[in-house]
């Protein structure tokens, strides 16, 4: 399988950002995602709405390759794992417990607002977490952004978007978000069915778009200047 990816050096750290919407940092031997939400569907389909819950399986399996290939000691998950309380279905449950047992790495979570009210469940479901941002080095890891000087906050959230506008074509695709003023690095949604918000470029940013078969960077055009 080939991995298309942007390699971005920043205080000393490599970030291979991959079109597969994660992140591995050499260095640390560290593979980051955000925003999985998985049991959306269910979630909706307690509410009436009839949503495929197929995503769950999808998302699972691109996350398996990706520990596959890189064999990361950690995974770090930067948030929102699990959809609502809804989510934990007999079938999210058993997809999520048979990755954890062929993925190989240990798996740690950053608590993300979607997952607050399933805290006392995360134990039983083998999930290692932490309740606010995690420091390593001169790394840190939330959920939402929490810039700090001299650090590189990498985060979720927000769910990253670029739109793309020409007279032919209106796309919206989903974006590694790097914003220099700040020292911040926002991830796109890792999951199949969650939707993203649009990101305006500006002075001293960069968009790195993942479209089917590369990442792209786009920046504004008063950089070029």
């Amino acid at each position: 399988m080939v991995y298309s990816w942007r390699k971005l050096t920043f205080l000393g750290l490599n970030f291979n950002c991959f079109l597969k919407k994660a992140i591995y940092v050499e260095q640390l031997k560290a593979l980051l995602i955000s925003d999985v939400h998985l049991g959306k569907s269910e979630t909706f389909q307690s509410l009436g709405i009839p949503v495929s819950n197929r995503v769950n399986q999808a998302t699972l399996d691109r996350l398996q390759k990706l520990c596959d290939r890189f064999q990361p000691e950690n995974l770090f998950i930067l948030g929102d794992l699990f959809h609502s309380r809804f989510a934990l279905v007999d079938e999210v449950i058993d997809s999520w417990f048979s990755f954890v047992s062929h993925a190989c790495t240990d798996v740690k979570l950053v608590i993300g607002n979607h997952d607050r009210a399933l805290v006392p469940t995360l134990k039983k479901l083998s999930v290692s977490y932490f309740t606010d941002a995690v420091q390593i080095g001169n790394l840190i890891l939330s959920h939402e952004p929490k810039p700090q000087k001299n650090f590189l906050n990498v985060c979720g959230h927000i769910h990253p978007c670029v739109r793309i506008k020409t007279r032919l074509d209106n796309l919206r695709l989903p974006c590694f978000y790097l914003d220099f003023n700040q020292n911040l690095l926002m991830l796109p949604s890792f999951g199949e069915f969650t939707g993203g918000f649009d990101v305006a470029l500006k002075l001293n940013s960069t968009a790195y778009v993942v479209t089917d078969n590369s990442v792209i960077p786009l920046k504004d055009n008063r950089d070029a200047l």
